[in-house]
């Protein structure tokens, strides 16, 4: 990880409509960033995130089981329901308003599905949709991990709730916490009569609009799938023009190669 001090201030705009695509039968999927075989070498992360892939997985489809290593990996579920199942022994239904993380550390196996039958025996053929971000932690080599957490009553009051962290600044109001003593995550699910929310300032910010649309001060619309990245900035307001849901990084170191 770098120091930031002399990083001069700079503001991104990234459509979503610009991103990386992978699409096979079952899955549609969108990179922020370099994933898998799409590799841009000026576009593999801003500050210490790596991923942000939104994906949409058909019903009875999704990842096998495969692994990860020295990672923390968060999963929001934007529609329907994700299940998980990994080598610790962890599983669950992850669904809009409840909270995970898995921490790969050492190493961890997982899958993820769109499971074709609910919890009451009855099967349904609604796609999941979610996005999954990567961070890196501070040291390689930790214990893997996992942890949930409802967190759907906070939501509804429209601001902007921090989601996972490991910011100590947070750490009385994290719903769940990350392996980066540099980094948090914050959710705002808001309406048309939602107040505006403020960017915390950072020296990195990555702003992404999951749903809806939004006006952010000085950039104007932004809508599904869009994207900011801001370097030593902060501060600017997001008003929503109807129900939006926007997740922020908020970060204060970055990966040493730029």
């Amino acid at each position: 990880m770098t120091p930031t001090s002399t990083t001069p201030p700079r503001i991104e705009l990234h459509r979503g409509g610009d991103r990386m695509k992978t699409r096979i039968p079952w899955l549609d999927s969108k990179h922020s960033f370099s994933f898998g075989e799409h590799y841009d070498p000026d576009n593999t992360h801003h500050g210490l995130l790596l991923v942000n892939n939104e994906d949409v997985v058909l019903p009875g489809e999704g990842f096998d089981t495969h692994p990860h290593r020295d990672m923390e990996i968060v999963t929001w579920v934007l529609g329907g329901s994700l299940v998980h199942q990994d080598s610790l022994g962890h599983n669950g239904v992850i669904y809009p308003g409840l909270a995970q993380r898995m921490s790969a550390g050492t190493g961890i196996m997982h899958s993820e599905k769109n499971d074709s039958w609910r919890l009451d025996g009855k099967s349904h053929d609604e796609p999941v949709h979610f996005v999954q971000m990567w961070v890196v932690p501070d040291e390689p080599g930790v214990d893997p991990g996992y942890q949930q957490l409802e967190i759907d009553d906070e939501l509804a009051r429209g601001d902007l709730v921090t989601v996972a962290s490991g910011l100590p600044r947070y750490r009385d109001r994290t719903a769940i916490a990350i392996n980066s003593s540099h980094a948090a995550m914050h959710v705002a699910r808001m309406t048309a009569d939602s107040p505006a929310i403020t960017l915390p300032d950072a020296p990195y910010l990555h702003v992404f609009v999951a749903s809806g649309e939004v006006d952010v001060e000085g950039l104007g619309t932004l809508s599904q799938g869009d994207a900011i990245r801001l370097t030593r900035s902060g501060g600017q307001s997001i008003r929503p023009h109807g129900d939006a849901e926007v997740l922020v990084w908020e970060m204060h170191a970055r990966l040493g190669g730029g």
